[in-house]
């Protein structure tokens, strides 16, 4: 009888495991590790090869004087006062990334766009471009066909465009030339920085890591794990591989609505409450009618001067705002509901959002952007 006790209870232990396992997270999917990132690299070039839809030179001069420095490096000097009319030629500013851990001869992609006027960049070669980080070193140099995604057509001053022409990429067109010294091998503790701030999650990681490796990990604040990592290189990295694949149970969010008050987009997550309480919306419109006449005599021969009488019209439209009775919500269902039966538009509801929030019927923070 115990035996077959055992053999009934077994599966059901494994679908236990399995069902948190569906509801957990892994630790790489919610935090950074400190110092492992990548930094901006950014460079001046000169794009060539272009079908007469480069600068416009007299209104782009420092187009002139990057060709006219670029020529004199590869031994050409220019007379002084020709009238270059380069079309075929744009001066672009380029940007890429330096991954972390960076190795010479290492490549990466590149993001080209247009300084001047140029009208398209297809068909250009960007010629050799240093790329320099903050420290204004150069880390890499740029150079390749550009890849430009959109295309367009003119004609007798007609033209029609689909996606942008004054913006390309190069795949894999830096190559890395200097490496980026890190402290991260000499380091004996790592921090781990949480994408949100929560302690709860935090002390949730460190228990989870507690558990693998006994008292490695400590929760220093809401954004901070530290965790204590092996001297050897091989085991740092096996270290925190495992560390990285770590499942996490889910931990609460707070209750927040997300307002976008230049589109009006309003959004919600499933831990917003709300209480009973009533709400009563209308919409107040002044409209002003301002139109020009003309006021001139009666006769022709009567003395008086033809004038421009404006006349204006004010009228005031305010909608029937009748008052409705919103009831407690507790799951994010019902309160999507309470609202619609308002009838709002986007913006009107976020006024409603607001002044639920100030009359404390609304509970969650209210965070616009």
């Amino acid at each position: 009888m115990l035996k077959k006790l055992h053999l009934f209870i077994y599966p059901i232990l494994i679908m236990i495991m399995l069902l948190n396992d569906c509801y957990a997270e892994r630790i790489r999917d919610l935090v950074t590790i400190q110092g492992v990132r990548e930094n901006a690299l950014v460079g001046y070039g000169i794009v060539v090869g272009l079908d007469g839809t480069g600068d416009q030179t007299s209104q782009t001069p420092f187009t002139i004087q990057s060709i006219t420095n670029m020529l004199s490096q590869l031994g050409i000097t220019v007379p002084t006062g020709s009238n270059m009319q380069l079309k075929n030629v744009a001066a672009v500013m380029v940007t890429a990334k330096l991954p972390p851990f960076p190795h010479i001869g290492q490549q990466v992609d590149v993001v080209v766009s247009s300084l001047g006027n140029a009208k398209s960049l297809r068909g250009g070669t960007l010629i050799m471009t240093p790329l320099k980080g903050a420290d204004n070193q150069v880390y890499a140099i740029a150079q390749g066909n550009l890849l430009v995604g959109g295309v367009g057509a003119s004609s007798q001053g007609s033209s029609v465009s689909v996606n942008q022409l004054a913006g390309a990429t190069i795949p894999k067109g830096a190559t890395i030339e200097r490496e980026l010294v890190s402290s991260f091998e000499q380091q004996n503790v790592i921090h781990l920085h949480l994408h949100q701030f929560d302690f709860t999650r935090a002390l949730t990681i460190s228990n989870a890591i507690n558990q693998w490796q006994k008292d490695s990990a400590i929760a220093l604040d809401g954004s901070t794990v530290a965790v204590k990592i092996p001297s050897e290189s091989s085991e740092r990295v096996k270290f925190l591989s495992y560390v990285q694949d770590l499942p996490v149970a889910s931990t609460p969010v707070s209750a927040k609505i997300v307002v976008n008050t230049r589109t009006g987009v309003v959004v919600m997550n499933q831990n917003v409450m709300l209480d009973n309480c009533a709400v009563a919306q209308g919409n107040l419109s002044v409209i002003i009618n301002n139109q020009l006449k003309v006021s001139q005599p009666n006769t022709p021969l009567t003395e008086g001067d033809t004038v421009v009488v404006p006349e204006t019209q004010i009228a005031v439209h305010q909608t029937n705002g009748s008052l409705h009775n919103i009831s407690t919500s507790t799951n994010l269902n019902q309160v999507i509901n309470a609202l619609n039966e308002l009838g709002a538009k986007p913006s009107e509801l976020i006024s409603i959002l607001e002044a639920l929030k100030t009359a404390g019927c609304l509970h969650a923070s209210l965070e616009t952007m």
